[in-house]
Order: structure tokens, then C-alpha cells, then sequence
């Protein structure tokens, strides 16, 4: 693995979950893989879950790991080729990403979108800039178009979930698991990342009956839904579902808006009466009481702890294919 950007560069997706949960049961057993390598994580924009599960992972293979937040600690990045810098940006990404790859073995980076000009955005201009510039693996830690670790993240919670249930019901083995991304309000509007990410992921692994509910209007972009169903009606999409993963997203056309939806998309308990007693993903952070009930997020269904705990497993096999270059 040269780079992890997205789905597209895993060769084995199963395989990779697989060799996530055996870091969960054994987190050091490769730890002086990474001996004398080090991970530089750029921050554009803020991050918890992601800053410290990468830190850990990397530490459980032997590396050494520098944080970078680049705008409260560096110079004003600029992106535009041929720009004229008399604005607000110092330095030109062809001058920092180089000496980023002198400096490091793996670069991981962490953007966001504008969610202004749809065409920058998924054109993904700022992490392939780095890729062209730095000269070493790179690593998203979310783009703006997708969040891949925290996907493969999901993947690993759901095949673990699955392997918990089938103690009491081994039935869920002998058939496909029914996994439902359902959007829920939001106070602004938020990236498309983590929902199309998911799709992408999901539709990837090939394990599941997978279907997409939103109101008209939040329609993904289809290179990352094409295979999952979509249903505008909530209640339906639920019926005999397995996992439910809950997600805001603005709108992909017209882009970074919000078309008028209901509140009644809120996630309860009432609403997940009809499902298979499904389990209640979201990748955090979860604004309580608009995107998810505090009913949901406290009760037994809800897989949220376990899903963000997961994420130092899922970085780690990534690192440790990166490291061995697979």
C-alpha cells in the first residue's frame, strides 16, 4: 500500500479488517516495524479522535510520530499554481511538502472542504498536492471528499458487532447483514466526507444488503453510492436492519446547502422498533438531541464508544502496510 486515500487502495478490504482485529487482540506484537521510521500528521483543520488514535497506532509499531497543526502553528499554505503570494498565504505547498517528505517516512494530512466550489473539492486539489510534492506515502486522515480510517473503522465494528450477535443468534451468519446510512439534522452545514466514504467502503466490501435514506434533495454524488439502494422514506429503509449508521451531510447539489428537511429524521427508539434490535453507529463528534437521541446514544444499541475506539486498530494495519509497502 503506497498511499491510503481511499478504498481504491486496498487490495483486500476483508483482509485488512482481519488484520485490524489482531492488532485489537495483540496491539505490540509488531511493535519494531516502524522502528527509526517517522509519521508527520498535518492538521488543516481540528481533530481529536483522529489525531490520537493515528499517535497510538503508530507508537504500537515502534514509530515516532510529530504533530503539525498548520494553521495555529505554521505558515498560511498556498495551493493555486502559478499564485502571485502578496495576500495571506506565506509559503507555496511546492516548497513545503518536499522538505515534509525529507523529514518523514509516511505523511499523514488532514483537510476539509470549502463546501464553495464543488469542483475544487472533489477534485481533492489540496492532499494531491502533497502526494505529487512530498515524495512519500501519503495518508489521509480525512479529504474532502473522504474519510477512509474512519470507514475501515466502521468495517471493523461491524464484522466485530456481527461476530458478538451470532453467539446468541447464529443466524445473522447465514445471510447478509441489512446496513442502513440514514442522514440526520444538523444546525449548518457539514461535508459530504464521512457519508460518501462509508458508500464507497461499504459498497467495496461486497457483505451487505446496504441501503441509503435522506430526504429529497441530499442526494451523494453516485461514484461512491452506485450499488446501495436509496429510499426517501425513512421508515422503510429501517425495517429489519441490522445497523444503522447516522450521519449529517449538506448537499451535493446545489453544493454546501440545505435543503429543507424535517426534524422528524431524528434517530429514536420508536424509530428502530421495526429493525433486527439494530446497533447505532456514528463516527463523533454527535451534536445530542438534533443529530441522535440521548436515548439512542446512551442505550444498549448504541455501538459509538466501541466504533471510536476502534479507530487506533484501523490505523494501525494501515500503517503497518504502508511500512512494509504491500
Amino acid at each position: 500500500m503506497k498511499q491510503f486515500i481511499s478504498a481504491h487502495d486496498v487490495t483486500n478490504i476483508q483482509e485488512l479488517i482481519n488484520q485490524a482485529l489482531a492488532y485489537k487482540a495483540n496491539p505490540w506484537k509488531d511493535e519494531t516495524l516502524g522502528k527509526h521510521k517517522r509519521l508527520g500528521c498535518l492538521f488543516l483543520n481540528p481533530s481529536m479522535r483522529t489525531r490520537l488514535s493515528t499517535q497510538l497506532a503508530a507508537q504500537q509499531l515502534g514509530m515516532e510520530t510529530v504533530i503539525f497543526n498548520v494553521g495555529s502553528e505554521g505558515w498560511a499554505l498556498e495551493f493555486e499554481d502559478g499564485a502571485i503570494m502578496n495576500g495571506t498565504t506565506v509559503e507555496h505547498v511546492k516548497d513545503a511538502a518536499p522538505i515534509m517528505g525529507k523529514y518523514f517516512d509516511i505523511l499523514a494530512i488532514r483537510t476539509f472542504p470549502g463546501l464553495k466550489d464543488r469542483e475544487a473539492d472533489y477534485g481533492e486539489h489540496i492532499i494531491k498536492q502533497f502526494i505529487k510534492y512530498a515524495g512519500i506515502p501519503v495518508l489521509s486522515l480525512e479529504s474532502a471528499t473522504l474519510h477512509p480510517l474512519q470507514s475501515l473503522t466502521d468495517l471493523i465494528t461491524i464484522q466485530e458487532s456481527i461476530a458478538h450477535t451470532a453467539l446468541q443468534k447464529p443466524d445473522i451468519l447465514e445471510r447478509k447483514p441489512k446496513i442502513v446510512l440514514t442522514w440526520a439534522p444538523h444546525v449548518k452545514a457539514l461535508p459530504q466526507c464521512v457519508a460518501n466514504s462509508f458508500a464507497q467502503w461499504v459498497n467495496a466490501w461486497g457483505q451487505a444488503e446496504f441501503i441509503i435514506t435522506h430526504p429529497k434533495g441530499y442526494e451523494l454524488d453516485e461514484q461512491f453510492t452506485n450499488g446501495a439502494t436509496i429510499e426517501y422514506d425513512q421508515d422503510k429503509a429501517l425495517e429489519n436492519a441490522d445497523f444503522i449508521y447516522v450521519k449529517n451531510w449538506s448537499a451535493y447539489h446545489p453544493y454546501g446547502t440545505l435543503p429543507p428537511a424535517g426534524g422528524e429524521w431524528i434517530l429514536t427508539n420508536e424509530k428502530i422498533r421495526h429493525t433486527c434490535n439494530a446497533r447505532v453507529m456514528h463516527c463523533l463528534p454527535v451534536r445530542r438531541n438534533v443529530e441522535l437521541s440521548d436515548e439512542i446514544l446512551d442505550g444498549p444499541n448504541s455501538l459509538i464508544t466501541q466504533e471510536a475506539s476502534n479507530r487506533v486498530w484501523a490505523a494501525q494495519a494501515v500503517l503497518s502496510n504502508m511500512l512494509q509497502n504491500k
